[in-house]
């Protein structure tokens, strides 16, 4: 169990940001779970007549909000075995370690700053 990890030069996570940060993704993961639970509907007779009646348009909208949801529950509990494996807080591209203040914003963060920043400008 990692009780205090470095994290960038001057800053460090303390036992309490890790498990701020934990419980941050434990209820990201219901949060999603539900969504994904709603998103899915009621499986009656009753529900099949309402899906048939809405247009595709709306269809589309709640297969693009459940993939998305699938992702980023994906990406939390990738974060929660990085947590159990010691390696939370390790970019996955420089291997240089993320700044604390981006893990308390984005939890579930696999990169730093500035590898998102050009992953994010790669095609």
């Amino acid at each position: 169990m990692v009780t205090h990890q470095t994290i960038g030069e001057s800053t460090t996570l303390s036992v309490e940001d890790l498990a701020a940060l934990r419980e941050n993704l434990h209820e990201q993961r219901l949060f999603r779970q539900e969504q994904l639970r709603l998103l899915a509907g009621p499986t009656t007779s009753r529900a099949e007549g309402r899906l048939q009646r809405q247009t595709a348009a709306q269809v589309e909208v709640r297969i693009k909000l459940a993939a998305s949801a699938r992702m980023v529950l994906a990406d939390v509990e990738a974060a929660l075995t990085r947590m159990k494996e010691g390696t939370y807080g390790t970019c996955h591209l420089c291997r240089r370690l993320v700044d604390r203040q981006r893990l308390m914003i984005v939890p579930q963060a696999r990169y730093c700053a500035r590898c998102q920043q050009v992953k994010e400008a790669v095609p």
